[in-house]
């Protein structure tokens, strides 16, 4: 039965994680950040097909919430994710084995997972479902081909959508417009960092690699129309040049958000290579 625990209350904003644990007391812990162009997103989005597959492999899961922009900006959503691994280590009231924390993210969750291996404190591991190292590329600062074939979003519907206090969550519906907007407009940077592109090095994970940085699962499909395969491809190739123990599984004509289809035989597949993976690297290890 999951448990939900604050880890974290700014701005009369409490931030909280979900934990579903496994029979075993003291055993790995999995941390898993939310996609949503770090726009929207909720704890309860795991997929619960995935949290059974991992609860069954011997592993706590623990999905958390984050601010979300734009009403936050890049700086502080960093700052939740790092305050959430200093909680899980030295303050987290649950039991699990603190030596053995990995951090899973999708998509945006993933680029969040990733940049918490620049941290000082860190996971074990790391497992990104197409997330990217580098927000600087131009595939986020111009307008997407994909998104720009959709409905045209007017920046006032956008604007329209942002709240006038801080937030943790929020469902899809109420939010994709703003996201969708960024895109068509080549200004998600605008309104996620809020700073200029010269200033953001620090917050990507690919120009901040260093010998301490955690062992890496990448998985990504050759067909995204959203993050470009070449993001894992780019992260890979930079883990190799520092000498961090990587993995990258492309998935053959996966788009999108593919390990979400669990019914498909592929998003199975991809979950127990994860399995696999976490089992070496944080059980056997």
């Amino acid at each position: 039965m999951e448990v939900t625990y604050v880890y974290k209350t700014v701005e009369n904003c409490e931030i909280k994680g979900e934990l579903h644990p496994t029979s075993e007391q003291y055993a790995p812990l999995l941390v898993y950040i939310h996609g949503g162009g770090l726009i929207w997103g909720t704890k309860s989005d795991m997929n619960k097909k995935q949290i059974q597959m991992y609860n069954e492999a011997g592993f706590h899961v623990f999905s958390v919430d984050y601010r979300l922009a734009p009403e936050t900006k890049l700086p502080c959503i960093k700052e939740d994710i790092e305050d959430l691994l200093i909680w899980l280590y030295k303050k987290a009231p649950f039991d699990f084995n603190r030596e053995k924390i990995a951090v899973i993210g999708s998509s945006a969750g993933g680029y969040l997972a990733l940049l918490s291996g620049t941290f000082e404190v860190r996971p074990k591991a790391i497992v990104s479902f197409y997330g990217y190292g580098d927000i600087t590329g131009d595939w986020y600062r111009n307008p997407s081909l994909h998104y720009t074939k959709m409905t045209s979003v007017p920046e006032m519907l956008a604007k329209q959508l942002i709240r006038n206090e801080v937030i943790s969550s929020s469902p899809i519906q109420k939010r994709y417009a703003i996201y969708l907007y960024c895109r068509q407009q080549g200004k998600w940077l605008d309104y996620v960092a809020g700073m200029e592109t010269s200033k953001l090095d620090i917050y990507c994970p690919i120009k901040n690699i260093d010998n301490d940085f955690p062992e890496t699962l990448l998985l990504h499909g050759d067909a995204d129309e959203d993050v470009p395969y070449e993001e894992s491809i780019k992260m890979a190739r930079m883990l190799d040049e520092a000498n961090v123990p990587n993995k990258l599984i492309t998935i053959p004509g996966g788009k999108h958000s593919f390990d979400m289809e669990m019914e498909n035989q592929v998003a199975v597949q991809a979950i127990e290579s994860v399995i696999t993976y976490l089992r070496n690297t944080l059980i056997e290890n």
